[in-house]
C-alpha cells in the first residue's frame, strides 16, 4: 500500500483536482480512494496497470459525489418549497414588538435559552440535555437572562415615556436647542 501511495499519489491527486470545483472535495475523493484500496488490496494490478485500476476508483468516487450533490441540490429546493409554503407560523411573543426589540438586544445564547423556554416550552432539564450542560446551570443562566430582559423592557420603556405636548421621546432630554451648524 504504501508502495502504491509513493508511487501515484500525486498523479491521483492531479486527476481528482482537475475534476472537481474545490479542492477540499479532490483531497476527500482521493481519500476515498485510498480507503477503497486498503480494503481490496488484494484486487490492485501489479505494474503499470496500479494506477490505471486507481483511476478507476477515483471515476467511480468522483460519480458518487456527484450523485451526492445533486441528491443534495434536490433535497434543498424540495425542502425550500415545502418551507415557502407554510403559513408564517411561530409563536410570538406575547405584548407589543417591544419585547422582540429587548430580545434582539440580548446574546444569542440568552435569547436562546428565553425563547426555548418561552416558545418552545421546554423545562430547563430539557433545555439542559438540548444544549448539553447540567440544570442548574441552565437555572442560573435562565435566571440571569430574565433578568437581562427586564432590564431592557424598562430602559424601553424609560425611552418611550410622552412628553406633556403629547410627543414621544427617542431618547434622553436635552438641555435647550440644539447647537447651529458652523457655516
Amino acid at each position: 500500500m504504501e508502495d502504491l501511495v509513493d508511487a501515484h499519489y500525486d498523479r491521483l491527486l492531479g486527476y481528482a483536482l482537475r475534476r472537481v470545483a474545490q479542492p477540499t472535495d479532490a483531497a476527500d475523493v482521493v481519500g476515498d480512494v485510498l480507503v477503497t484500496t486498503w480494503r481490496r488490496i488484494d484486487e490492485v494490478p501489479e505494474g503499470d496497470e496500479a494506477i490505471l485500476w486507481l483511476y478507476g476508483v477515483a471515476r467511480l468516487t468522483l460519480a458518487n459525489l456527484r450523485r451526492g450533490a445533486t441528491r443534495r441540490r434536490a433535497l434543498h429546493v424540495r425542502l425550500r418549497t415545502q418551507v415557502e409554503a407554510l403559513p408564517l407560523a411561530g409563536p410570538e411573543p406575547s405584548g407589543s414588538g417591544a419585547v422582540v426589540r429587548a430580545l434582539n438586544q440580548l446574546s444569542d445564547d440568552d435569547r436562546e435559552l428565553l425563547t426555548l423556554t418561552a416558545w418552545e416550552g421546554l423545562s430547563p432539564a430539557q433545555i439542559a440535555a438540548v444544549i448539553g450542560v447540567e440544570p442548574g446551570t441552565v437555572r442560573v443562566r435562565l435566571h440571569r437572562a430574565r433578568r437581562r430582559l427586564r432590564t431592557r423592557l424598562e430602559d424601553g420603556a424609560r425611552l418611550k415615556r410622552t412628553t406633556p405636548g403629547g410627543h414621544m421621546e427617542t431618547g434622553p432630554a436635552t438641555a435647550g436647542p440644539r447647537p447651529k451648524k458652523a457655516q
